[in-house]
């Protein structure tokens, strides 16, 4: 975005989602930009550059977001939506860089571009260059992805850098030989915190929902929608709160058997349950210890 003026001695604009402003007489765009100078805050032309930046802010979150969204829940995308929102910078660098799937085996590969056709190009994980023309692609959940840390290492040879969490995404897998009448982990149950509202306000920060005396996450899965939830005790009752066992359930079943947890709900469960655990003080941690 280019320099805009604000009155007969600065010009302004946007750098890395902030306004600076620049005094008319510096010759240099880059080097004479600075912060803003008290005289040029409440400046209407200042006052609506920042309210740009406010909503370009939210738009790529908006977009990560939407994005994060195709990822966790591996719903297929219309190749033709990715061709038309790849010129918008926010959806380029949430998508740029995701492994894609295509409608054949060998279609695997980094995202780096969308033409107005409806192609997308790839990078392969040998470096080479692959073309889609199916009408939808994937961007899969990593628990899904064959080979991961196979395409882990081939990012960072390659220089991929994905806007949204992805190959990276942590995961975990189902355990073989479960108890086929168990019904909840509780792997990562007991950690304590000070309150109830400490542990549902780290829930809530990391993008869970609280209802009543669980965080909870919604995952859809092979055209399925299962709620993962982690119990957090009762905030009338308990003065400390700690982390409980964490479950699975459809609308049908508020406890389904572990068994019939599927690979995604089971890995975002895990990693809900494991992110409460670690903002908590273990129970095995001796109180006398320093």
């Amino acid at each position: 975005m280019g320099w805009v003026a604000a009155g007969d001695d600065y010009e302004i604009a946007l750098d890395q989602g902030r306004v600076v402003a620049r005094a008319v007489s510096e010759p240099s765009s880059a080097a004479g930009s600075r912060s803003l100078p008290a005289e040029l805050r409440d400046r209407p032309e200042v006052i609506e550059l920042e309210r740009l930046a406010q909503w370009l802010e939210r738009h790529a979150a908006d977009c990560a977001a939407q994005v994060g969204t195709w990822v966790v829940s591996s719903l297929p995308v219309p190749t033709v939506l990715l061709a038309r929102v790849w010129p918008d910078e926010a959806w380029r660098s949430a998508l740029r860089d995701l492994v894609v799937v295509g409608g054949h085996p060998d279609e695997v590969g980094f995202l780096r571009d969308a033409d107005a056709s409806g192609h997308l190009r790839l990078v392969a994980p040998d470096g080479g260059t692959v073309v889609v023309r199916a009408r939808t692609v994937t961007m899969p959940h990593p628990i899904l992805l064959p080979e991961l840390e196979t395409l882990r290492a081939r990012a960072g040879e390659l220089g991929a850098v994905q806007g949204v969490e992805q190959l990276h995404r942590a995961v975990w897998h189902k355990p073989v030989g479960l108890d086929p009448d168990a019904r909840a982990v509780t792997e990562f149950a007991g950690a304590e915190y000070s309150s109830w509202f400490r542990l549902s306000a780290r829930a809530t920060a990391l993008g869970y929902k609280v209802a009543g005396q669980y965080a909870t996450d919604r995952i859809r899965e092979a055209g399925r929608v299962v709620t993962a939830s982690v119990a957090i005790g009762d905030p009338y009752t308990e003065e400390q709160a700690w982390t409980g066992g964490l479950a699975w359930g459809t609308r049908h079943d508020d406890r389904m058997p572990l068994a019939d947890v599927g690979p995604v709900a089971w890995s975002e469960g895990m990693r809900m349950a494991a992110a409460l655990h670690a903002g908590g003080r273990s129970a095995s941690v001796d109180d006398g210890a320093a």
